[in-house]
């Protein structure tokens, strides 16, 4: 039983990353959609900044970056990362996040794939994409796009750019 727990506790924590850019419209992050029948027909409030779980052996920035390439594709790229620290989503899990000037054009998406029974109880399986959208979103319109709880990472990076741009 006790090592059942600590399998939970362990898949219940993500490390993912928020990248940004200066754009036209100031300052844009680049948040990602949900693959698959459950998300098709969610847009506010579905999106997230490209996030994966965390093995018990892995750095949390190590999982932030695979995760950033898995599900943009190859043509991705991050500076360095700056911690944006942990949130915790509504069913629980925690999330590790950072924050990095990013590259990465929407066109070029190429996700990797998952595996479900679809439809329900069909015995049949079929492969979706992890991510079905990325775009650049400017700050605040990017607040009606995220999971409620991921909000908090954009006052955060609004908190470093304010201390960076004080520099």
């Amino acid at each position: 039983m006790a090592a059942l727990k600590k399998t939970s506790r362990r898949l219940m924590m993500s490390a993912g990353i928020l990248a940004y850019r200066k754009g036209a419209r100031g300052l844009e992050v680049l948040l990602v959609h949900p693959g698959g029948p459950f998300w098709r027909k969610k847009d506010d409030g579905a999106w997230s900044i490209p996030k994966g779980e965390i093995d018990a052996a892995e750095a949390p920035e190590q999982v932030a970056r695979r995760e950033f390439v898995q599900e943009l594709g190859p043509s991705a790229s991050i500076g360095p990362l700056r911690p944006l620290g942990e949130i915790r989503q509504r069913g629980g899990k925690r999330v590790i996040a950072f924050a990095g000037e990013g590259h990465f054009e929407p066109a070029a998406l190429t996700s990797n794939t998952f595996d479900i029974e679809w439809p329900p109880r069909s015995g049949r399986r079929q492969s979706f994409p992890e991510v079905d959208r990325a775009e650049w979103f400017d700050i605040e319109f990017a607040r009606t796009k995220m999971l409620s709880a991921q909000v908090e990472l954009l006052d955060r990076l609004l908190a470093i750019a304010a201390e960076s741009d004080g520099k």
